[in-house]
């Protein structure tokens, strides 16, 4: 028991000493950030993001987030830079060189190229008196009291700022372009925010079979038809469009109360006016109106309100959209 309280203590120690370590960030955001960001937002090239060891891990993330929220951007590591991939960097690309140190071979290998070239260099470093701090035309500062590891050598609460810093410049660029959810989906089209504003009805109830009987059809008919097409629903239709509805629950009810059926016909059980939805609505429209009226499914319509199919709430969960 002893040792599961030190485990969940130590732990406990290690997550303070990184929020206190990116907490500390706000007191080094100056001048600098904003030259970086200004930069970057008014750069007719791309940043292009390069690293080393645990930096380049966390250049990485950063390029991902800006590449998702409107900033072109592009990872090179820089032991690969210096080996032949220096040709992707544009003269018009802003670079951002990730190091704690500030010193390690590579990226000092790395900056005479940057300036002969002419692009401008920013600095995502722990010490302000580095190589590359002192080589770069802005610095953001990424100083770290100490690392949360034992012996204070494995990266955690450096690499944490890093990432921290990454994402300050990144939510800033997102606040200055007035980068909106609509735009953030466009680059998410499979995700549940590009879903919930893109997919449509027409999007879905295609692959579901189309349950329909006309007013006079017998009960017979009906449940074959409901039965056959497994949607638990007919449409009743007539000249094209839907005069009703019938439901397994409709017919669960009509046998108990009137066992022998065989007279009736489908105006007999039917609800009148069921709910529909246009074809070209949002799936996320459709369901929260089944969700409003309790119902699982709605028939789809076209502009001429001809009924076209039957959209399930299933069909739309199984996207993720809830």
């Amino acid at each position: 028991m002893n040792e599961k309280i030190d485990i969940i203590t130590y732990a406990a120690q290690v997550l303070q000493e990184e929020a206190d370590a990116v907490s500390n960030l706000k007191h080094y955001l100056d001048d600098d950030f904003v030259k970086s960001v200004e930069t970057i937002l008014h750069s007719k090239g791309r940043l292009i993001i390069t690293g080393i060891g645990k930096s380049a891990i966390i250049g990485q993330k950063i390029v991902a987030t800006l590449n998702s929220t409107g900033t072109p951007a592009v990872f090179m590591h820089a032991a690969d830079a210096i080996h032949g991939d220096l040709g992707i960097i544009q003269p018009d690309d802003v670079v951002l060189c990730i190091s704690k140190s500030g010193n390690t071979p590579e990226i000092s290998l790395l900056t005479p190229f940057l300036k002969k070239n002419g692009n401008v260099l920013i600095a995502m470093v722990g010490n302000r008196n580095s190589h590359l701090a002192q080589e770069a035309d802005y610095v953001l500062d990424c100083t770290v009291a100490r690392e949360a590891s034992p012996n204070n050598l494995a990266p955690t609460c450096s690499s944490t700022a890093q990432l921290a810093i990454g994402d300050a410049v990144a939510s800033t660029l997102i606040k200055l372009r007035g980068f909106s959810s609509e735009d953030f989906a466009q680059l998410h089209p499979g995700g549940i925010l590009g879903k919930r504003l893109f997919l449509k009805v027409s999007d879905l109830y295609k692959y579901n079979d189309v349950p329909k009987v006309n007013p006079q059809s017998p009960m017979q008919d009906v449940i074959l038809e409901i039965s056959g097409k497994c949607l638990g629903v007919t449409a009743v239709v007539e000249n094209g469009q839907v005069v009703g509805d019938i439901t397994d629950g409709d017919l669960r009810r009509m046998l108990q109360k009137t066992p022998e059926y065989s007279s009736l016909k489908a105006i007999d059980v039917m609800t009148k006016n069921p709910k529909v939805i246009h074809e070209q609505a949002l799936a996320v429209d459709a369901l929260d109106l089944m969700k409003s009226k309790n119902i699982t499914n709605l028939f789809v319509v076209d502009d001429d309100n001809r009924y076209k199919g039957v959209i399930h709430i299933h069909d739309i969960i199984k996207e993720g959209i809830f």
